[in-house]
């Protein structure tokens, strides 16, 4: 493997059999775990919509996620490339999914909307910037076949 290659991989185990395996539509549990060696396992589930369990997580709330997380490690690094000091990050993504007659189903956006806090003055030109370059070079966001929209807002860190 090259340095270009990076390979993943982990265990999806469905642990929703509630004794009758798939018999119906209603007898099983959409309950699973997702198991990557070394670090705890992630309790999946459907949406609440599709028979799921809330306080698990979904795919689409990973999607979701994971969309964020490799932006905003992006913007980081973009930011140290450019030399801006940025003390504080959070976003509130949103994603809309819509649902076909024939019971598919499809993301049509997702809407990143990061405030990032930073060391010193703003230029809203370059934040700008940093996020268009962010966007250019996130792996999940170059992956996926919906469009990924930024609102972002920056604040000056007080002195």
């Amino acid at each position: 493997m090259g340095l270009n290659e990076h390979h993943y991989a982990l265990t999806v185990r469905w642990t929703g059999n509630l004794g009758e395996g798939t018999a119906g539509y209603r007898a099983y549990s959409r309950d699973h775990d997702v198991e990557i060696p070394g670090l705890p396992t992630l309790q999946g589930s459907a949406d609440p919509t599709f028979h799921g369990d809330r306080s698990r997580y979904n795919p689409e709330q990973l999607l979701l996620a994971a969309l964020s997380q490799c932006h905003m490690l992006s913007f980081l690094h973009v930011a140290v490339k450019h030399g801006v000091v940025v003390t504080g990050y959070e976003d509130r993504a949103v994603g809309l999914m819509k649902l076909n007659r024939d019971g598919s189903g499809q993301f049509e956006s997702v809407t990143l909307k990061p405030h990032v806090t930073i060391a010193g003055p703003g230029d809203a030109g370059l934040m700008s910037q940093l996020h268009h370059e962010a966007h250019q070079v996130c792996f999940i966001a170059r992956s996926v076949n919906f469009p990924v929209l930024h609102e972002p807002s920056t604040t000056p860190e007080a002195a």
